[in-house]
């Protein structure tokens, strides 16, 4: 599962509140790279809720809280604001005479889905909207990275194909320094030079690899099978990885 981004802020409780959570809420889907349409009605709905919570009747230090987040792996986009006050909000139906009352109602009809739920503390609630945001699901961006850095759950590009990095481990290279051997989800095991250039890109886990320099005379014999690197720049045709027998 992907880890879900989040950004939360705190607003004084004051109309002028409204205008900053936008521009605060545009500056962080451009960060995450949203489409303009979402980004628009992102806005509208974060903005009724916001003018929601600055309404409601609290102490005057009471604050609103805001938090931006979003899943690549749903692609939705999670608005939720906080207040202190003690009532629920309803979906009104206003007569056409009635100026106000439409907040909740635009909500409704812009979001995936939304709800009401108390806050943790027991104070107050947090009304909460969700937004399909399409653009959020991407595939995972490939880097490039030096061999002694790749963690277990990524995935490399070996030989023109990705495969997933099982567990990493350092050993000697018989030529001295530390080498790296890959332990793949498919084929043998991988060993390459330490400072080697690695195209990867991360898999659904990832955790921390072990890197520890092992003690002289521990590491395993090389069979000299060639190959190219992951995905090897041009000008640089002596780097390799190579196979290592379990």
């Amino acid at each position: 599962m992907a880890t879900p981004h989040h950004v939360t802020f705190r607003l004084s409780r004051r109309r002028s509140s409204v205008p900053r959570a936008r521009a605060l809420l545009g500056a962080v889907l451009g960060e995450w790279r949203v489409g303009q349409d979402v980004l628009e009605t992102a806005e509208l709905v974060l903005s009724e809720l916001v003018t929601n919570a600055v309404r409601v009747r609290v102490p005057n230090d009471r604050q609103v809280g805001v938090k931006i987040a979003h899943s690549q792996a749903d692609g939705l986009l999670r608005l939720e604001v906080s207040d202190a006050g003690d009532g629920w909000p309803k979906v009104r139906d206003p007569g056409e005479d009635e100026t106000g009352g439409r907040g909740l109602l635009l909500v409704e009809s812009l979001a995936h889905r939304w709800g009401v739920r108390k806050r943790a503390c027991g104070i107050g609630k947090t009304v909460w909207a969700e937004l399909k945001a399409p653009d959020l699901v991407s595939a995972p961006v490939e880097s490039e990275i030096a061999a002694v850095t790749v963690q277990p759950g990524q995935q490399v590009r070996l030989w023109g194909l990705w495969k997933t990095i099982r567990s990493v481990r350092g050993e000697r290279s018989p030529l001295g320094g530390l080498a790296m051997v890959l332990e793949l989800d498919d084929g043998p095991a991988m060993r390459v030079d330490a400072a080697e250039p690695l195209i990867v890109k991360d898999g659904e886990e990832a955790v921390t690899a072990d890197t520890e320099e092992p003690a002289a005379g521990s590491g395993q014999a090389d069979h000299g099978v060639p190959g190219a690197p992951a995905q090897p720049r041009s000008g640089n045709d002596d780097r390799s990885a190579e196979q290592v027998d379990g």
